[in-house]
């Protein structure tokens, strides 16, 4: 009997951390700043912990103390306050919800889109050595074993797409996103990115948000964003975390490098005779979505959008091509579970990688770096996206 109460005090424990993660997941999608957001992490980070600790401690060994002797789970459910009844019962359905996560994270494959992958990993901790690491803050992280935040995968990932012209078989973008300038990453570890970057045949450059976690790093700028000329334009929006800063003075610092301000607004390229609308969205935290609307319907239509959460707007647009970033693969990825944590109304079910949801195709990038300078199994990624048209068109 003692092994049955056992798993079931693992059951509740984890249904318990499930619905703690999942409301701590949905608030960070939410229109809130940082320091709001510390107080429900602190919250979160004690309640996961005390509510196991206290089950074994009351109900196990103190009141029914169900550890040392016969009585049934079903027996000590029924013997406890109706609010901590109604407790255990929504931790029963976190348990069923983490278990669906779980299933569906082995279950899940890229979009039929994507018709070919390849990458390349650069360790550049073991290139450029202890000149990368900072004195930004949570510099503790950069030391935790199995720490991959120098570890750098260049992904080529190929779409096919039904709506893209016969006369752009083969372009390309090259995607960044989540930034993340604290200081704690030190610059010549984002020079070194942006330099191998540069040499990547690109037509479009684009950044999907969170630049800056710093004022004091705005001279990064130049000498990062700065070495990125793609052919037919740099385009950029910014996150969260840029809004947490002077978001005006950013946008501004970025455009006098040449790139391109699409937040709210679309920006119309004639390709070989073909129109492309590229549109921003920094929503819920600024601005409006573009008006996708206004463009005629024989246009294709690429939406820089921070958030994978703008998917179901982006769907209703019409949006052929959607690129995004914010949620960093999860960060930290459990093996055999997946991410835990995913600042997204839909947890970690967008943490990264290719989603199809009718005629909008979605690709979440893990992003660069992040505040929480911490990556296990979800490396830094820089995407270079190659656009191939479909044999009826």
């Amino acid at each position: 009997m003692i092994w049955l109460h056992l798993l079931w005090f693992a059951i509740l424990s984890i249904g318990n951390a499930e619905i703690l993660v999942t409301a701590v997941n949905r608030l960070h999608s939410k229109k809130i700043h940082e320091p709001k957001l510390r107080h429900v992490r602190h919250l979160h980070d004690l309640l996961i912990p005390l509510w196991p600790v206290w089950l074994l401690v009351v109900i196990g060994c103190i009141r029914p103390g169900v550890l040392f002797n016969e009585t049934s789970p079903t027996e000590v459910w029924l013997q406890q306050p109706l609010m901590i009844q109604a407790w255990m019962a929504i931790c029963m359905a976190g348990f069923a919800g983490f278990s669906w996560s779980v299933i569906r994270y082995w279950i899940h494959r890229p979009a039929r889109q994507q018709i070919e992958f390849k990458s390349t990993v650069v360790n550049y901790k073991r290139e450029l050595g202890a000149t990368i690491t900072g004195e930004g803050p949570y510099s503790s992280l950069l030391n935790f074993p199995m720490n991959e935040c120098f570890k750098v995968e260049f992904t080529e990932r190929t779409f096919q797409l039904d709506r893209l012209p016969r006369e752009w078989d083969g372009l390309t973008i090259l995607h960044l996103t989540d930034l993340h300038f604290t200081g704690t990453i030190d610059l010549p570890f984002f020079e070194a990115v942006f330099e191998r970057a540069a040499q990547l045949d690109y037509d479009i450059a684009v950044i999907t948000g969170d630049i800056l976690d710093s004022d004091e790093l705005y001279d990064w700028l130049p000498r990062t964003l700065g070495q990125l000329n793609a052919p037919l334009g740099n385009y950029f929006i910014l996150g969260n975390h840029d809004w947490g800063l002077d978001s005006d003075r950013i946008r501004q610092a970025i455009c006098n490098l040449g790139w391109r301000n699409v937040a709210g607004t679309l920006q119309t390229l004639d390709i070989a005779g073909k129109r492309l609308a590229i549109g921003g969205s920094e929503r819920p935290w600024m601005g409006c979505h573009p008006a996708f609307d206004a463009v005629p319907d024989n246009t294709f239509r690429l939406l820089l959008s921070h958030t994978p959460d703008n998917l179901s707007w982006a769907r209703r647009q019409r949006v052929d091509l959607m690129l995004s970033g914010h949620n960093h693969g999860g960060q930290v990825v459990i093996p055999g579970i997946g991410p835990a944590y995913s600042p997204s109304v839909h947890g970690c079910r967008y943490a990264a990688g290719v989603f199809q949801s009718k005629s909008t195709l979605l690709f979440v990038g893990r992003g660069l770096s992040g505040k929480h300078p911490l990556r296990i199994g979800a490396t830094p990624e820089v995407t270079r996206i190659i656009l191939k048209a479909t044999s009826s068109r």
